[in-house]
C-alpha cells in the first residue's frame, strides 16, 4: 500500500468573482462562492484537491463542495 504524500492547505484561485450565484451540478444547491481552498502536496507542490466554499443566499452557514462540481447560475 502506498504512503500517502505530507500535504498543505492553501488559498486558491477563484473561477468567479467573489459573490458569484454559483450551483453544485450535483445536490443541486445555489450559493454565494466565497474561497477555494487547495490541498498540495509539500514537496513537489502538487495539486491534490480542490474544494470551493458556498454561502446561502441571505447568509447562513457556509459548506463545501468539490470546485469541479460548481457552475455559475444563469440570470
Amino acid at each position: 500500500m502506498s504512503e500517502r504524500p505530507d500535504t498543505r492547505l492553501c488559498e486558491g484561485k477563484l473561477p468567479y468573482p467573489a459573490g458569484t450565484l454559483v450551483m453544485d451540478r450535483i445536490s443541486e444547491r445555489t450559493g454565494r462562492l466565497t474561497y477555494v481552498l487547495e490541498e498540495r502536496t509539500k514537496e513537489k507542490n502538487r495539486l491534490v484537491s480542490r474544494q470551493a466554499f458556498m454561502r446561502p443566499e441571505g447568509g447562513g452557514i457556509e459548506w463545501d463542495v468539490p470546485l469541479e462540481r460548481i457552475t455559475p447560475v444563469e440570470g
